[in-house]
């Protein structure tokens, strides 16, 4: 058999890619503390307004040192349902009238049931 295998160079995480002539734009550091007592710091462009509030590693919700952070308010939009976008493509008399069409199909015989082995 072939031995086709990349020499001196490992297959996975590591980058051909240099740092070589890139430029970093201006960078500050934010600090953090949440309710459990971990302090942590989030790292920012120099011109971006830091959140009041940022989620830590524990799960529990951080408040920025200082206090003068952009407000977020992540309770605005509430996650949609799978009967919420039914509901979007559907009225409730139509779902009626396909539940009809199916179960009679089912009761005939003639819905395929899955087999499992």
């Amino acid at each position: 058999m072939v031995e086709r295998s990349l020499r001196g160079m490992k297959i996975g995480a590591n980058s051909l890619e240099s740092e070589a002539g890139v430029a970093f734009v201006a960078r500050r550091d934010e600090a953090y503390t949440c309710a459990n007592g971990h302090v942590f710091t989030v790292t920012l462009a120099l011109d971006a307004e830091a959140p009041a509030i940022w989620e830590c590693k524990c799960g529990a919700l951080a408040e920025l040192n200082g206090g003068t952070g952009e407000e977020i308010d992540k309770s605005q939009k509430s996650a949609r349902t799978h009967w919420d976008m039914l509901m979007e493509r559907r009225t409730p008399e139509e779902l009626e009238e396909l539940l009809a069409e199916r179960l009679k199909l089912l009761r005939a015989g003639k819905l395929r049931t899955r087999r499992i082995q």
